[in-house]
């Protein structure tokens, strides 16, 4: 795969539509050639403590941050017409139909490829585990700022470049 976008999303709560942050990460030609990330405020508009936990992101970081359809008016040019591409992709896939929906936005049946798939056909019990940064660091890539959405969406395109 030579030509796709790279997406990963963190959440706010257990809402798959609480996205709270967004990273995009284009590949053309096999090359990196754009990067895109944007705070979000979530909807619904509460954190819980886990995902704080996870990403370090709260309200302090996100209420004046646009909302869903502003950010994605910025990033549907950037991805047209390519596939998507997520470490896990049915959790970055569910988040983007449920904010879609939220916010009742028509939803264009984007392509999805998995990472995290391709990991364990590829690797099989190779790895400890198939989670970002162990499949990152199999396939030479140092994620050190792991839950940061660019960062991750930067780490699976790495990944999909070398495995898919």
């Amino acid at each position: 795969m030579r030509d796709f976008a790279a997406i990963d999303f963190e959440t706010a709560n257990e809402c798959p539509s609480s996205v709270c942050s967004v990273g995009i990460v284009v590949v053309r030609a096999g090359e990196i050639v754009d990067r895109f990330y944007s705070l979000i405020h979530p909807e619904p508009e509460y954190y819980q403590w886990f995902c704080r936990q996870v990403h370090g992101l709260g309200p302090e970081d996100t209420d004046e941050a646009p909302v869903f359809p502003y950010v994605w008016e910025k990033v549907e040019p950037l991805i047209e017409g390519l596939p998507l591409v997520a470490h896990n992709s049915h959790f970055d896939e569910g988040c983007l139909r449920q904010v879609f929906r939220v916010y009742q936005m028509d939803y264009p049946d984007y392509e999805f490829y998995d990472t995290l798939r391709a990991s364990r056909r590829y690797f099989g019990k190779g790895l400890p585990n198939h989670q970002l940064q162990t499949v990152a660091a199999a396939c030479g890539y140092d994620l050190t700022n792991h839950h940061h959405a660019l960062a991750d969406a930067e780490a699976c395109a790495y990944i999909a470049m070398k495995l898919l």
